[in-house]
This record gives structure tokens, sequence and C-alpha cells, in this order.
């Protein structure tokens, strides 16, 4: 999450919030070349006992793994930008697949909504104009929902003055 005024002297907030992932591209090889390694030399052991066929099921579970992980990195393309002037707040939702959606409010007139939980801490933030909400930040941490509720209050609050 990125917070900053660099923009315009009229901006009261700004972020753009994107999914965390904390395995770097660096890493995604490391940890495949070392699951393949580790697979291919069960395989090979496999394969010198006899039992061949386990030599293609650990190529395949190789596979899976790298599948999944693609659609994983795939999923953290979408990001969320937030924007709070004195006159307008803009929400621009972008998906992983890059499909746009803007909503712009008054900030006068739109009210911060956030759910919370005793263990977990903020488990929603939503904004609600004439009673429609629009959940932002779905894909963040508990501690992050908290933060963005946190400056978006501060944010609203400040536009209303």
């Amino acid at each position: 999450m990125q917070e900053g005024n660099e923009q315009d002297e009229s901006t009261l907030y700004s972020a753009r919030l994107a999914p965390h992932r904390s395995l770097s591209y660096a890493g995604f090889i490391a940890l495949m070349a070392a699951l393949a390694g580790a697979s291919f030399a069960a395989g090979i052991a496999f394969l010198l006992i006899g039992a061949w066929p386990v030599f293609g099921f650990l190529g395949l579970d190789v596979l899976l793994v790298y599948l999944a992980f693609r659609a994983n990195y795939r999923a953290a393309r979408a990001f969320e930008e937030i924007r709070v002037t004195p006159n307008q707040l803009l929400v621009r939702q972008v998906s992983a697949k890059g499909q746009a959606r803007e909503e712009h409010f008054n900030p006068r007139w739109v009210r911060l909504e956030t759910s919370r939980d005793e263990l977990s801490g903020v488990t929603r933030v939503a904004l609600v104009s004439k009673g429609v909400p629009l959940v932002i930040g779905a894909f963040l941490s508990p501690l992050h929902k908290e933060e963005l509720s946190n400056a978006l209050a501060g944010a609203l609050a400040a536009a209303r003055r």
C-alpha cells in the first residue's frame, strides 16, 4: 500500500493497493528448480527399482505446482487505486484480466463502513453511497485493512471540513 500527496496539493489521500506475494520471481525459480531436482532424483530411484510409472507421476506433481504458482501470480495483477480530494473520491479497481471499473463519489456524502471480528480485526472495508456498498481492499490482510480504514476515515473527515 502506497500513500502520497505528490500528485496534487489538493489530494488528501492517494493509495495503490495490490495483493501481497511473498515469493519473488527469483525465489519461484529456485523453488521450482529444487522441486524438479528432488522429483527427478526420486523418480530415478523409483525407475531403478522397476517402478517406472512413479517417474511420470513425480513429473506431473512438478507441473501441477508450477501451474498453481502461475495462477497465483496471474491473480496478483489485480490492483485498486484510491484518490480523495476535497470534491471527489475516486476508486479504480482493475481485475487480474485487466478489466477496469471506476467509481466516483462525493466525499461529503459517502460513508465508510468497516466490519470487525474479535480475533482477526477488520475483515471488510466498504464505501457506501446511496445504500450501495463498494468493497475495497478485499485482498488485504486485516492489519492493512485497518490501516486503510483509518487513513480513509481521516481523509473523508478532512474533505468534509
